[in-house]
């Protein structure tokens, strides 16, 4: 068949789910009874889930239209093969956007801050009194029919993944920084580059608003729309609505910018109208959040869980937070092949007291980061969370922070990151209450 335009496209025809996390299971709520459904995942899940290197994928091929997950690289062989093949293979997010009314949609990705700019546009627009709803990875997928986008602005955070398999562009696209990640996925940090900015690139009159940050000055060539860089916020908008860290200022200056060129205001407006309802934003979890403080007689530890920094930049940005404390850092979980020099240089250059207690394959490659640095005495070794977080305290006699920021995926020993903060906050609680 051609491609389709729209999930009304797939009805009646034999259509094959490929990946059955979150997206997968909402994509089949929103096609069950409209099509005939072939669920593939490359996990073995039971329950009519057919596993791709076991007959699965021949019965992908046997589907006029694949819907692939982002979990799924997109320039795998067998992706390709598919596609050789005959087969249609595209994602749900890129069959709802052709669908919906784009002029009330706002995309966001960057390497780091795309979740609570995510959230940060979405509570700016109700601010200015628009029904507005923020979607996509720090929460349901926007085709989920339990969702009720009806008449809202829809705001969706984009990863990489997904961004590369987008035909279209929404009405507003928002680029938050761009760093190193997901380099197993796409293969080198140029590709990653590319696909991370090809939703900027999709057709479509678009405005893409960028972060005014050297590493996207530096691709500006990869990037398509009408193009607006964004500073950071300098009216303290972050600080009253309980954001911690100066990085926080630019995702606070791209939701503005956003939220105003989605509801024809200038940004001015869009601040007043933050401002006015600071009050009602929650920042999300996972992201420099206070779990608790142990008080001692020659010094306090503060536990912040950092849990959402699944890649080195928010790590570094959590750094500069707590420049001037001592800490102690936990870091690592699965190794997606980033680099991670810089992360390991700025741990050198700090003069407070610095340990960095490390995980997983990820924080083996930290350690021998520091090593090569001449620091190879600041990393210790965790077999797990409860471990850690006794490391890290036992660093710390004249009290400090003890950061959860991992720098890594969680997917070595969790099923995501809200999994991993969660075990921290539990540990930590056990410990000191």
């Amino acid at each position: 068949m051609s491609r389709p335009t729209g999930f009304a496209d797939l009805a009646g025809r034999r259509v094959g789910l490929w990946g059955f996390g979150v997206e997968g299971r909402a994509t089949r709520d929103r096609l069950e009874g409209t099509c005939e459904l072939v669920i593939v995942d490359d996990r073995d899940l039971g329950d009519g889930v057919l596993v791709t290197a076991e007959g699965g994928l021949e019965a992908l091929a046997r589907c006029e239209v694949v819907l692939k997950s982002p979990g799924v690289p997109r320039r795998r062989a067998d992706v390709l093969a598919l596609e050789a093949g005959g087969t249609v293979v595209t994602s749900a997010l890129n069959l709802w956007l052709l669908g919906a009314d784009r002029s009330r949609v706002v995309a966001v990705t960057g390497t780091k801050g795309k979740s609570t700019t995510t959230a940060l546009t979405a509570f700016v627009l109700e601010s200015l009194g628009r029904a507005a709803i923020a979607t996509g990875n720090l929460g349901r997928p926007p085709y989920d029919p339990a969702l009720d986008t009806e008449g809202r602005d829809v705001v969706v955070e984009v990863s990489s993944f997904q961004s590369v398999d987008l035909e279209v562009a929404p009405a507003v696209v928002a680029v938050t920084a761009l760093g190193s990640d997901h380099l197993d996925w796409h293969g080198s940090l140029e590709r990653y580059h590319e696909d991370k900015l090809a939703v900027t690139r999709a057709p479509g009159e678009h405005v893409t608003l960028l972060a005014d940050v050297a590493a996207l000055r530096a691709r500006r060539a990869l990037v398509g729309g009408a193009v607006a860089w964004v500073g950071p916020d300098e009216h303290g908008l972050a600080a009253a609505l309980g954001l911690v860290g100066a990085h926080n200022d630019q995702n606070v200056g791209v939701a503005l910018a956003a939220a105003a060129a989605l509801a024809g205001v200038d940004v001015t407006t869009a601040r007043e109208a933050a401002r006015a309802n600071a009050g009602r934003f929650t920042p999300l979890p996972g992201r420099l959040t206070l779990v608790a403080t142990e008080r001692r007689a020659r010094g306090d530890v503060r536990f912040v869980d950092d849990g959402l920094a699944t890649s080195p930049l928010p790590t570094l940005a959590a750094l500069a937070v707590f420049d001037v404390a001592p800490l102690a850092l936990i870091a690592g979980g699965f190794d997606r092949g980033v680099d991670y020099a810089a992360l390991a240089e700025a741990l050198v250059r700090r003069t407070a007291p610095t340990t960095v207690v490390t995980t997983g394959p990820a924080g083996a490659r930290i350690a021998e980061a520091l090593a090569a640095r001449g620091a190879p005495e600041r990393a210790h070794t965790a077999a797990s969370m409860a471990e850690a977080v006794a490391l890290a305290r036992a660093a710390l006699p004249e009290g400090g922070v003890v950061l959860l920021s991992p720098g890594a995926p969680s997917f070595d020993r969790y099923n995501d990151w809200a999994e991993r903060s969660a075990d921290f906050t539990q540990v930590v609680r056990s410990l000191v209450g």
